[in-house]
């Protein structure tokens, strides 16, 4: 009989799939397992920490949030190399997250959320119980049922 195991490398691939979006690339990710909870860091600098959006719609979790750039006429640009607007970035998040669970800071420039493991997917041990059938409890059950 096969032992199956959490893997929680191997889950880490089941439990999230990146989906890219126009602007992604300036939403750069680390993502990482710690005890019971995902932990995914997102770069955001320059973002008013208040443009911040994060939805969940089913399994899809969508963080927005948007840069704006200094503006008015007496502004000559000399260089202009960052990204402003609306970025988005997308997580397709697997069936053994807590959804209702999930917390987002945001601190320095970097957006961290935790993402809980359900304890339905946690790993488990199940207890069997041994049982001892004895010639008298049989009995015992017969005769009862015959008196009554």
């Amino acid at each position: 009989m096969a032992t199956a195991t959490f893997d929680p490398f191997r889950e880490f691939e089941r439990l999230f799939t990146g989906v890219s979006t126009p602007q992604s690339s300036n939403l750069s990710m680390d993502l990482y397992k710690k005890g019971d909870v995902f932990v995914a860091e997102i770069d955001m600098p320059g973002v008013d920490p208040a443009s911040i959006d994060i939805d969940i719609d089913d399994r899809t979790l969508t963080v927005r949030a948007e840069r704006s750039s200094v503006s008015g006429e007496d502004i000559e640009w000399l260089t202009r190399e960052r990204r402003n607007g609306t970025f988005a970035r997308q997580l397709t998040l697997g069936r053994g997250l807590a959804t209702d669970r999930i917390e987002a800071a945001y601190e320095d420039g970097v957006l961290k959320l935790t993402l809980p493991v359900a304890e339905e997917a946690k790993p488990r041990k199940i207890t069997v119980n041994h049982v001892i059938k004895s010639d008298t409890a049989e009995r015992k059950e017969v005769d009862g049922a015959a008196h009554q």
